[in-house]
């Protein structure tokens, strides 16, 4: 059995990554829900406000919100995402003994179910899951399209930064899934364009429009009527980010930024751990059939990116950020593996001593964190 184990270790990894999230589960249940309670309690009971959708949907089914509903909604949306994962995985590869390492340097990633566990009850996953969906939804109408932006409506709903953080990704899976697979013309092209400037729209009326159009006092006495428990009120002292315009949102980043820049080095080495399954994404790119389709997802990758670094600039919440523009690569990657290729692009190798090695740190590690480095 030793031996076994010792040939294909992978399986062991996938194990050993189980116990690790397992883990960060019990460790996070432990910790305050500082920002996701508060987001539970904000409706649109004032009116439009920015980040209101979750908090909206939970008051159409109680008045009063216990603090245990926090990890209860975040626990089932991490695992319908990881299901949601599982069956992309399976449609997109296959589950065989071969592609094992591939599975485990995306799904063990310290960036994504790992990390997604640790930042449970906050709003990333939403677009993670979202986007998962459109990779798995036929895409050969424009109903995938009108779905794509009925899903950045949703998102830029739930947090308006989500147009830098998953939309972005959104737009890439339309354009890979729907426009090179199955052309473009005068319509659909029309219909992509509406849409993007409705999302773009909703997007300025979030950010520009959508803050609480009362004292921050009458506010919080407000959310304190929606609390099981209104004595805690350290759930509440992040209620001034409905009144923070963006411009103080940019100033704090920049005033933050000669500390927390001090975790770039250590975002380059969790990104350079993952090297064999970038190397994989390259081979799959280079692949393609079309150098037309090659170019436009190059473009997108630099989109998505480009994207990630202006945020990067406006909110710090860096090692949220690195973690989900990994993800996102994650999900354009499976989005580019159902594109024509001219061959067959060679799995990660199982065998490699440098690829196990990666792959063992890499499932070692038990998530990145929120604003600095674990």
């Amino acid at each position: 059995m030793t031996t076994r184990i010792l040939q294909n270790p992978w399986r062991l990894l996938l194990a050993i990554n189980a116990v690790v999230i397992v883990g960060v589960f019990v460790h996070k249940i432990q910790l305050p829900p500082y920002v996701p309670y508060i987001h539970l309690l904000v409706d649109y009971h004032f009116g439009f406000i920015k980040r209101a959708l979750i908090g909206a949907v939970v008051a159409l089914f109680t008045t009063k919100v216990p603090v245990w509903l926090v990890f209860a909604l975040g626990g089932v949306t991490w695992l319908v995402t990881l299901a949601l994962f599982a069956r992309l995985f399976q449609k997109t590869f296959g589950f065989a003994a071969k592609t094992l390492p591939l599975f485990v340097f995306i799904a063990g990633s310290p960036f994504f179910l790992k990390n997604f566990m640790h930042t449970l009850g906050h709003f990333d996953i939403y677009g993670c899951a979202l986007a998962i969906i459109l990779l798995l939804m036929p895409a050969g109408s424009l109903l995938f399209v009108a779905t794509a932006a009925l899903f950045s409506i949703v998102l830029v709903l739930i947090h308006h930064i989500h147009l830098l953080m998953y939309v972005p990704t959104i737009i890439a899976i339309v354009v890979i899934r729907h426009y090179l697979a199955c052309g473009c013309n005068r319509s659909n092209v029309a219909f992509g364009v509406v849409a993007l400037a409705v999302v773009s729209a909703l997007f300025f009326a979030a950010q520009f429009l959508g803050t609480m159009p009362i004292p921050e006092a009458d506010f919080v006495a407000y959310l304190k009527t929606r609390m099981v428990d209104p004595s805690r009120t350290d759930l509440l002292q992040f209620s001034y980010i409905w009144y923070q315009p963006l411009a103080k949102e940019i100033l704090d980043t920049w005033g933050r930024l000669p500390h927390n820049i001090l975790g770039v080095p250590v975002f380059a080495l969790l990104i350079w751990l993952h090297t064999p399954l970038w190397r994989y994404f390259a081979d799959l790119i280079s692949a393609l059939a079309s150098e037309t389709h090659r170019r436009l997802v190059i473009a997108a990758l630099i989109g998505v990116s480009l994207a990630y670094l202006v945020m990067f600039a406006m909110v710090f919440d860096y090692s949220r950020w690195i973690s989900n523009w990994a993800v996102c690569m994650f999900l354009i990657l499976h989005a580019v593996k159902m594109l024509p290729a001219k061959q067959e692009t060679p799995l990660i190798p199982a065998g490699d001593r440098n690829t196990d090695i990666f792959g063992l740190v890499i499932t070692l590690i038990p998530r990145v964190g929120i604003v600095r480095p674990f």
